[in-house]
């Protein structure tokens, strides 16, 4: 009853509109009632019998007009068109039926597959995460698939971590490779912004349909307007909220956040916002850990979201505005380096540069002697890498760099791994003690 209670609510009881009288960029203002309007409210501008009616959401006010954007194309808006007011909170209502579908930022399928069953409970797209006071722990390690994260980068169930790689280097082949393997109940996929002809590749290639059927996958392509990019990024965390509610261990997975922000950023500019850093708003730097902070840990009796996070980097800087904001907000980071994928070894992990906030707690006790002599060496290895390849370096002269050449291939390799393996933890561990000569324990 209180969720049926809710929808009555949110309805509006008469047809409240207002009009366009100005149209800029990819700015609309509105006149009419905007006592009746809140940032987040939903408008529909009427464009006449020809034209669809286009959906838009209020971003800002100036001088007694609502300022919004719109979700589609603005073509055939003129002045004077009515602007209706539908809902004053945007929500959504996820299911369990939507297991197994694709969805787009406005929650409407994509797949073909017909209509969406709608859950009971209506959700807020701008939630906030649950409070800090009441937040379980971070659960067990989490089984990835992947060996390089496995033993280096040991993630737990409840953690949230960031994939940080410039353009190229194989951030959504590591996606699709974390997507197929990782031991979860259910993954949550937002695509934002991503290349519409690798949309369909990632669903039937990648994910395959074992992966779909536990999965939701949302999808707003780099084509779509801003706001759509935007609203994608929110719609992936809510439904994941919503399985987390369910008790379930969520995986949910967001390629990018980059382009989350930049969306951002977009959007404030538009509505005059001074741009700060490489021209990203202050509001870019509040939404993001609005948004990625509604990952983690739920409270007792409901389950987790795992977060793994690509970020882009721009020009390879690993510090750009963006980047740096987001490392400081998640629990740990991995760097691909597009020097290793160069070098023909993927996924392209730099192993040394990446970390993990929960390691080395979750590590069983006795794995660690073997993972700090295994860094030890590659560590050892990159310090003296310009000399060994110039011939400057005699063997003998140093105990540990001897072993390190001598161990370095085959650790590079045991990194290594296709796209179709899955190697799970207990297995990485033992191949790399085996690698090592060490016992475990």
């Amino acid at each position: 009853m209180k969720a049926l209670f809710a929808e009555i609510d949110s309805l509006m009881p008469t047809e409240i509109y207002g009009r366009v009288t100005a149209v800029q960029g990819l700015l609309v203002e509105i006149a009419g009632p905007i006592h009746e309007m809140s940032v987040g409210s939903r408008l529909l501008i009427d464009n006449g019998e020809d034209n669809p009616k286009v959906p838009a959401e209020v971003v800002g006010f100036r001088e007694g007009h609502a300022l919004c954007m719109p979700f589609s194309g603005l073509e055939g808006v003129r002045m004077g068109c009515k602007a209706v007011i539908q809902a004053r909170d945007s929500v959504v209502h996820p299911a369990n039926a939507w297991l197994g579908r694709v969805i787009n930022a406005l929650g409407e399928p994509i797949d073909g597959k017909g209509g969406l069953v709608h859950g009971g409970v209506p959700r807020k797209l701008r939630s906030s995460p649950p409070p800090a006071s009441e937040r379980k722990r971070v659960g067990p390690p989490l089984d990835l698939g992947v060996r390089a994260l496995n033993t280096f980068v040991t993630c737990c169930e409840g953690q949230r971590m960031g994939i940080f790689a410039g353009s190229g280097v194989g951030k959504s082949v590591l996606m699709s490779m974390l997507a197929r393997n990782t031991k979860c109940d259910v993954a949550v996929i937002g695509l934002i912004g991503e290349r519409g002809r690798e949309v369909q590749e990632f669903i039937e290639d990648d994910l395959g349909e074992a992966g779909l059927e536990r999965s939701v996958v949302v999808v707003a392509t780099s084509d779509e307007s801003v706001l759509m990019r935007r609203q994608a990024a929110y719609l992936t965390m809510t439904v994941a909220e919503h399985f987390r509610d369910e008790g379930k261990n969520v995986l949910c997975m967001m390629d990018s956040v980059t382009r989350f922000a930049m969306a951002q950023r977009e959007i404030g500019l538009s509505i005059g916002e001074p741009p700060t850093s490489k021209g990203y708003t202050p509001t870019v730097f509040t939404e993001l850990p609005r948004l990625l902070e509604r990952a983690g840990p739920g409270k007792e009796n409901s389950g987790s979201i795992t977060g793994l996070f690509t970020v882009l980097v721009e020009g390879d800087n690993h510090n750009e505005p963006v980047a740096d904001a987001v490392r400081g907000i998640l629990d740990g980071h991995v760097v691909m380096e597009r020097g290793i994928a160069e070098r023909g070894r993927y996924p392209a992990i730099n192993v040394l540069k990446s970390v993990s906030r929960t390691m080395p707690r979750c590590v069983p006790p006795e794995q660690l002697p073997i993972l700090r002599r295994a860094r030890q060496l590659l560590s050892t290895y990159t310090d003296m890498e310009e000399l060994i390849r110039l011939g400057a370096y005699r063997k003998g002269s140093d105990p540990t760099v001897d072993e390190a050449i001598y161990r370095f291939d085959m650790i590079d390799e045991f990194l290594n791994q296709g796209k179709d393996e899955a190697t799970s933890l207990s297995d990485g561990y033992e191949q790399l003690a085996n690698l090592l000569e060490m016992t475990q324990g």
